[in-house]
């Protein structure tokens, strides 16, 4: 006899919780939606199904897990109360904006029998997954250099001008060379142990006051430098489409467009351009089955959780100690 479909609940009924609720309707659950504006809440059960409900709580109450989609300063608050009602949690990214809230956060996961997992897609594309593999079975020999970022032209609106630049969109590029080198360190092995970077800093060419808009950071661990130039002031024709990314080792290089359009290996064993997945070009898919299968069971723990959040937050954070005003 199959089991009954999951409940999911959705709060934070915006661009990026259309994109979640998109994904869990072709998968077969059931959805609760929750929005401070109740009426979009109702026009997301028109286009997803489900439910809409008034409160937070009788959200929880009516679902096996919740996605929060949120603003950031919201999130801690939105997780807290999640676990204590014994819900699996998906949360966007970041995590959290405070080392104080992350660290009430991880005590709270640590006794709640649930789980918590961030919205970090970049780990699920289909480009990731293949650098990554590349460099788990030395590909390119021992890693020396890693050059990522994405420069483009974005206008801040609402609760994400309140923001840096690095925190609210570079920070997929931080868990991408977090990721990278997990992997370059961790040779033939399929479960990379997460470091912390031991050196972390940063220049903002533009910076005036209030958040920043674009960040050269510079990250290093077991003798990998990683360079990464991250920025929503810079005009783009195409929009930060087509940017090469790039890894040097020992034996070989690897080229990738930023956005994971196109993988270049040039090392021993293989060669070649490959176009790793349009069909889930940005993760979200396979994010989502992960998600489930860890509510189901099926699966003990996600692999965008806690410990990795926990090491890109610190990498931004740290970076942040090189503004020259917090003003």
């Amino acid at each position: 006899m199959s089991s009954p479909p999951l409940t999911i609940g959705l709060t934070g009924c915006g661009t990026i919780g259309a994109l979640h609720a998109g994904q869990l309707s072709k998968r077969g659950v059931d959805l609760r939606f929750h929005n401070r504006s109740p009426s979009t809440a109702d026009e997301f059960v028109k286009r997803f199904g489900g439910a809409a409900v008034r409160t937070y709580d009788e959200l929880l109450e009516q679902c096996d897990a919740v996605v929060i989609a949120s603003p950031p300063e919201h999130h801690m608050d939105a997780v807290l109360v999640a676990l204590a009602a014994g819900r699996d949690v998906l949360v966007e990214k970041p995590l959290c904006v405070t080392a104080a809230e992350l660290q009430r956060v991880d005590e709270a996961e640590a006794t709640s029998g649930g789980f918590v997992m961030i919205a970090e897609n970049y780990y699920y594309k289909p480009s990731t997954l293949l650098l990554r593999e590349t460099l788990i079975w030395g590909g390119v020999g021992a890693v020396e250099r890693i050059r990522l970022g994405k420069r483009s032209q974005q206008v801040a609106h609402g609760w994400k001008a309140a923001h840096g630049a690095l925190l609210e969109g570079g920070i997929h590029f931080v868990a991408l060379a977090g990721d990278l080198i997990d992997a370059a360190i961790s040779p033939h092995s399929d479960t990379p142990t997460v470091v912390s970077p031991s050196q972390v800093t940063a220049r903002f060419p533009t910076y005036d006051s209030g958040p920043e808009r674009q960040s050269i950071v510079s990250i290093g661990h077991a003798g990998i430098e990683v360079e990464l130039h991250y920025a929503w002031d810079v005009p783009s024709v195409l929009k930060g489409t087509l940017q090469h990314c790039r890894i040097d080792g020992i034996d070989g290089r690897i080229v990738f467009e930023c956005n994971g359009i196109y993988v270049d290996i040039r090392g021993p064993g293989r060669r070649g351009l490959s176009f790793p997945g349009f069909r889930d070009l940005m993760g979200y898919g396979a994010m989502t089955e992960d998600f489930l299968a860890c509510v189901r069971r099926e699966s003990s723990t996600p692999y965008s959780d806690i410990p990795r959040a926990r090491r890109d937050l610190q990498i931004v954070w740290r970076a942040y100690e090189d503004l020259p005003s917090r003003d």
